[in-house]
């Protein structure tokens, strides 16, 4: 590996961590401004984890970075309200009741005298939810800036209607060769005289200006068809007879299904490729489609699991979806760096990248667990629902509702996303997600 290499990899990476860095104090900005806003006091504002690398006190609250950049929080006093009696120590020998007291305990620490009415418990629902949710969507709005703005500026990786190759025989797209046999027949494309940089304009004379249109053209039909081109600066029209053959098979949003094929029209040429700017329309369904992607990974992180173990423990190969960590992201970032593209195209996957982090880190805090913000936000969903119900009854109001009670499974499920976030660490490391 070459100096070079080795610089462009540091490079990456740390230009992956800043935006890391980034993301996490974007989250916690969102937590903080909104429980500022509701008056309650936030003594502690962190970026990362472990030892304290810098800090200032301004006001109520400390601001800080950490040594490790795996995370960061902001300590709100009063998460959980106090317990039956009104006593906030911990005082149980059941290890089970000794974790709600504990996470009860640590909810009032640094509690000064006029905190009484500065305690997030206090907070109707509502704004305990503004709260909880004003992280994820701080990272969901950055997620949707950054990727709007490179699909809208730089663009993406486009087929457009240009001819970059015509093939010269027509081969059963089920096998898996390019070389013409002797019985192979003559494709359609060079029949017709269709040229290399060609640009089709109509087909059968409608109009085309994408290719995705053209494409259902050509497989929708076997038989006589016209083909009108632009060829230096002219348009002539060409006559071709479009045969049956196996083609790849393309799911309800146009995408070619892997090793599936269908028997449809065949026309014979390749489509060039060019890095085109969305519409804003446009950006919107890509938007759309990467939340939708982004929800059914966070569906399938379970079924991932044995293919992740064999990856990282066995001989398994890492699938090009296999659930990425902060060092795999990181890699991945290093090797955009040294990738042979024009560097605008460098800053554009780093940006995506980055785009797609946020993205992940929305989704995945907004899931009904604890400790994460969707286990609050469950929690004061559930405990506006119960003193509505009482109210519409006319019962008495049954009170906050004591989240610390869930804390023993809060415990549980941090066990779990601990174990399985060092899975993933131990395959981004013996066995990484490669994009070269």
């Amino acid at each position: 590996m070459s100096t070079t290499t080795i610089l462009m990899t540091v490079l990456g990476i740390a230009i992956f961590a800043v935006g890391l860095l980034f993301s996490i104090a974007w989250h916690e900005l969102g937590h903080l401004s909104t429980a500022k806003l509701f008056g309650i006091r936030v003594p502690q504002y962190m970026v990362g984890f472990g030892p304290t690398v810098w800090s200032r006190r301004k006001g109520d609250t400390e601001y800080g970075i950490k040594a490790i950049p795996a995370g960061g929080y902001i300590r709100m006093i009063g998460m959980f309200p106090p317990g039956p009696d009104g006593r906030l120590e911990a005082r149980s020998t059941s290890p089970w009741r000794g974790m709600i007291e504990d996470a009860r305990s640590a909810a009032f620490e640094e509690l000064r005298p006029g905190d009484e009415s500065r305690l997030f418990y206090t907070r109707k629902p509502w704004k305990r939810v503004i709260v909880m949710f004003a992280g994820p969507f701080m990272n969901l709005v950055l997620a949707v800036a950054i990727f709007m703005g490179v699909a809208m500026t730089f663009g993406f990786q486009t087929q457009t209607t240009e001819v970059a190759g015509v093939q010269q025989c027509v081969i059963d797209q089920s096998e898996d060769r390019d070389v013409c046999k002797a019985s192979d027949p003559v494709s359609p494309a060079k029949a017709a005289g269709l040229q290399e940089g060609d640009t089709i304009v109509a087909f059968d004379g409608q109009g085309i200006d994408d290719w995705a249109t053209l494409s259902d053209r050509i497989r929708e039909t076997v038989g006589p068809a016209t083909i009108t081109v632009r060829r230096d600066g002219r348009e002539q029209t060409l006559n071709a007879v479009l045969e049956k053959n196996a083609v790849a098979k393309k799911n309800a949003d146009g995408e070619v299904v892997p090793g599936e094929f269908v028997e449809a029209g065949y026309l014979g040429f390749a489509a060039r490729t060019e890095i085109l700017p969305l519409s804003f329309g446009d950006s919107v369904v890509r938007m759309g489609d990467m939340i939708e992607n982004g929800v059914d990974s966070i569906i399938a992180l379970p079924s991932k699991i044995p293919d992740l173990w064999n990856a990282a423990f066995g001989d398994g190969e890492r699938a090009e979806d296999s659930p990425v960590g902060v060092v795999g992201a990181a890699r991945i970032g290093g090797e955009v760096m040294n990738l042979d593209v024009p560097a605008q195209n460098q800053i554009a996957m780093m940006l995506f990248l980055l785009a797609g982090f946020n993205l992940s880190l929305f989704l995945f805090n907004m899931l009904p667990l604890l400790p994460l913000d969707g286990g609050h936000i469950a929690g004061a969903l559930w405990e506006s629902l119960r003193r509505n119900v009482a109210r519409v009854f006319r019962r008495p109001d049954p009170g906050p509702f004591d989240v610390a009670k869930l804390m023993p499974v809060a415990y549980v499920v941090a066990g779990v996303f601990i174990c399985f976030t060092l899975l993933v660490l131990v395959a981004d490391i013996v066995n990484p997600v490669k994009i070269t």
